[in-house]
């Protein structure tokens, strides 16, 4: 599975950016397909879900200003990140299990500062 990861860029305090993930596979044959972003000198850690189902879970951190969804006539999960902070700045990789089986996407940068 190949996972193609866009979207990531440099924006000021309090703005916003949109993610997108198109895996190669159909995005209802995984479990998951999420979000998971790595900050210089820390490890990766989670930030978002959507289940094949359309249930979402997210990072205490990111709840109330991150929104996963999913287009399933273009086959891409999206996740909208607004009041974005510093402390958000990060790779951000997508993920997608299926069962045991999960592949992650190459990573897209996105610096938050002014």
């Amino acid at each position: 599975v190949q996972l193609q990861a866009y979207g990531g860029g440099l924006v000021q305090p309090g703005g916003s950016l949109r993610l997108s993930c198109a895996p190669s596979g159909n995005i209802f044959s995984f479990d998951t397909v999420g979000w998971y972003r790595q900050a210089p000198g820390k490890q990766r850690e989670f930030v978002a879900v959507i289940t094949s189902t359309g249930s979402t879970i997210y990072a205490d951190s990111v709840k109330g200003r991150f929104t996963i969804s999913r287009d399933n006539a273009k086959n891409t999960v999206y996740l909208q990140m607004n009041s974005l902070k510093p402390e958000d700045t990060a790779v951000y990789y997508c993920n997608a299990r299926q069962g045991f089986t999960q592949s992650w996407g190459q990573g897209t940068l996105v610096t938050v500062s002014s």
